[in-house]
């Protein structure tokens, strides 16, 4: 980005949806932002725009760059794919799962628009920056459950490896259920074991082709 955002653009950016990046702005705004490749306009009515991953990056950067507030917000309408092991849990009702359906369709429409083939059948820029919580997405969209406090279920980890993250649960059955939706989802995907507790676990990278 050569230039900052705008206080406007950069109302526009922050408010776009933390799943699916769908924005809200006026037309002028909105093509401001295709003009300088932080959005793109939905070519099938109602012609929604959404946040390029260089969006993404640009919001990111604006958080980290911004100053600690005096009085933090409540931290409520945020969505964040579960990686397993939040405390306390996350709701996990209806409103959850049509939060987390929602996400995954805002997912598979990013790759159609930004991988450059179009395809959405393997991950796009923006999950290989965000590799775990990418993965946690796919998974929790597919029904999986995560795991909780003192309970079984997937355990989404990052991992030395470039591109690779780990995905932990202790039911083997469950697992290799989770390794096919991964793989479903445009993953690559391994079964190793813990050499010390020799626990199974799957390792998962991004497929490019």
């Amino acid at each position: 980005m050569t230039r900052p955002l705008t206080a406007a653009q950069r109302r526009i950016v922050d408010a776009a949806d933390p799943g699916t990046g769908r924005l809200r702005g006026t037309p002028a705004q909105l093509a401001a932002l295709v003009k300088r490749g932080l959005a793109f306009r939905h070519p099938r009515p109602p012609h929604d725009h959404f946040l390029t991953p260089a969006g993404h990056r640009a919001r990111e950067s604006e958080a980290e760059a911004a100053p600690e507030p005096v009085e933090a917000p409540a931290a409520t309408g945020v969505f964040a794919a579960r990686t397993g092991g939040e405390h306390p849990a996350p709701d996990s009702g209806p409103a959850r799962l049509r939060e987390v359906r929602g996400a995954w369709q805002g997912m598979l429409e990013l790759r159609r628009m930004t991988n450059p083939d179009g395809a959405t059948d393997r991950p796009c820029g923006w999950e290989r920056s965000h590799l775990v919580q990418a993965a946690a997405l796919a998974l929790e969209a597919a029904g999986h459950r995560p795991a909780t406090d003192g309970e079984g279920g997937y355990r989404v980890r990052k991992t030395p490896q470039p591109e690779a993250v780990a995905v932990h649960e202790p039911d083997g059955t469950a697992l290799r259920a989770c390794a096919a939706t991964l793989e479903e989802a445009g993953w690559q995907v391994g079964e190793y074991t813990e050499p010390r507790t020799r626990a199974r676990y799957l390792l998962a990278s991004p497929r490019r082709v």
